[in-house]
């Protein structure tokens, strides 16, 4: 039977509903917390301080980011230069989609009192990787997807239906499966499903198995639906010619000073919103001293609003352009990291908080809100200005290269946050890094045409 062209589209916005989850479940609002938990712990048991201990687990959560980070910025080009020139995307799709289960459902084995701290956190960045990479080969089918007028919003739609996806699963946790670390109850008063027991925390556990059967499962119609084109069959590029196209590439933009300034600020931008998306819940755990309820109410809130106001944000794109989009949300990012830099459970930029206020609390909720809402539409919005700094002739090596920007520093927000962490011994001074990457990614908006390149290649 023919795969008809809505079934390919289905099929393939499966995959952002597939993967969410490791993003929504695994880096930000269930494991990433849980890990800093159990790291913190461990570091206390070594004899540090609370203060150093948390600091300690928080850089060593920074440290396997980066490492991640580096593995997929080296390896982003090679892997598109196999989604180009091969046409055979599906066997590695299968050997990620593999990684993918295998480091999900390890980490079941992370019980509270565990010391083997590098093997999991290496465990989680295997999946995390193996998502990442399989992206690059995902989003290689999307020109063939419809017509370029189609295309955008084939990829907003999948990008939406991620979102919802990761807000279910995030639900399902919370309800059934993720217990308070002090009542053993889940966020509607249940005991954890299946008998697991609160003790041992294995409700919140079972995140790893719980994310690698949902994959399992919601890639079926990927792979029933999205096939190879044989015509797009060809040979394995050299490594020498791919860093000779990737060259070439680099040298064309850089002679234009609006892409090459978009591009730039953009990767300071992207590389900042992606260390708040991974730290926001180790900071309300170690910090604010958020329970995995908490923390669960957090994220159902933040994916909420982002979906809500990435939709918004479209619209003023579409009245204003999408420069004043991306400045007005950059600016909102700057003013949650600084907030978050002079909060604590104590205080508020060195004003005394009564004992047990819940105004950091109500707070970090608002913080947490915006970095959801202003992340999602900062992403829609230099999507849109990638669009006006694109060849219409070469759209796919303008995109790839939006990618790769978006990969290539990945390791340096976690690197300078772990080392800050590192030195300053504090959790909140470590995310003065984060402000720092949106200022540079600010400043190189300076010289981003509004417009684009759409005269440049208009005149050629």
């Amino acid at each position: 039977m023919a795969i008809t062209a809505k079934k390919r589209i289905w099929g393939w916005m499966s995959f952002d509903w597939a993967t969410q989850p490791y993003y929504t479940l695994g880096l930000t609002f269930i494991f990433g917390p849980y890990f800093a938990v159990v790291a913190a712990n461990y570091f206390l048991g070594q004899g540090l301080e609370a203060d150093a201990a948390n600091a300690q687990a928080q850089s060593t959560w920074a440290f396997g980011q980066t490492v991640a980070g580096l593995v997929i910025a080296f390896t982003a080009p090679f892997l598109g230069a196999f989604a180009d020139n091969t046409g055979r995307k599906r066997p590695w799709l299968f050997l990620f989609s593999i990684l993918y289960v295998i480091g999900a459902a390890s980490l079941w084995f992370l019980t509270p009192d565990s010391s083997s701290l590098t093997l999991f956190l290496i465990l989680f960045y295997v999946g995390f990787i193996a998502a990442e990479s399989a992206l690059n080969f995902v989003n290689a089918y999307l020109p063939s997807l419809g017509t370029e007028d189609e295309v955008g919003k084939i990829s907003g739609s999948g990008a939406s239906f991620g979102y919802w996806g990761g807000l279910l699963s995030l639900i399902i946790m919370l309800v059934f499966f993720a217990e308070d670390a002090e009542t053993g109850k889940t966020l509607v008063g249940l005991d954890p499903l299946f008998g697991l027991d609160p003790q041992s925390r294995e409700g919140t556990r079972a995140v790893g198995p719980f994310m690698a059967i949902w994959f399992a499962i919601f890639m079926i119609p990927f792979f029933l639906w999205v096939k190879d084109d044989p015509a797009d069959a060809g040979n394995v590029p050299a490594m020498s010619k791919v860093w000779g196209d990737l060259k070439q590439t680099l040298q064309n933009v850089w002679k234009r000073e609006s892409t090459r300034s978009f591009l730039l600020g953009s990767m300071f931008y992207r590389d900042a919103l992606n260390a708040l998306y991974a730290f926001g819940g180790v900071y309300a755990t170690l910090v604010l001293g958020w329970q995995t309820l908490w923390l669960g109410v957090f994220g159902i809130i933040s994916v909420i609003t982002a979906a809500i106001f990435t939709y918004v944000g479209g619209r003023f794109d579409a009245k204003l352009g999408p420069k004043p989009v991306i400045i007005f949300c950059v600016l909102m990012l700057i003013l949650v990291s600084a907030i978050i830099v002079g909060m604590s459970r104590e205080q508020l930029f060195g004003i005394p908080l009564p004992e047990g206020s819940m105004l950091p609390d109500l707070i970090f909720f608002t913080c947490g809100s915006v970095i959801g809402g202003a992340g999602g539409a900062l992403y829609a919005a230099s999507r849109s200005m990638m669009v006006r700094h694109t060849n219409p002739e070469r759209p796919t090596e303008a995109f790839g290269l939006f990618a790769l920007s978006g990969k290539a520093t990945a390791f340096i927000a976690p690197l300078m946050i772990g080392i800050f962490t590192t030195l300053t011994g504090n959790v909140q001074l470590g995310f003065l890094p984060v402000i720092f990457l949106f200022l540079l990614g600010l400043l190189m908006l300076r010289w981003v045409n509004k417009d684009g390149d759409r005269a440049v290649w208009s005149a050629s």
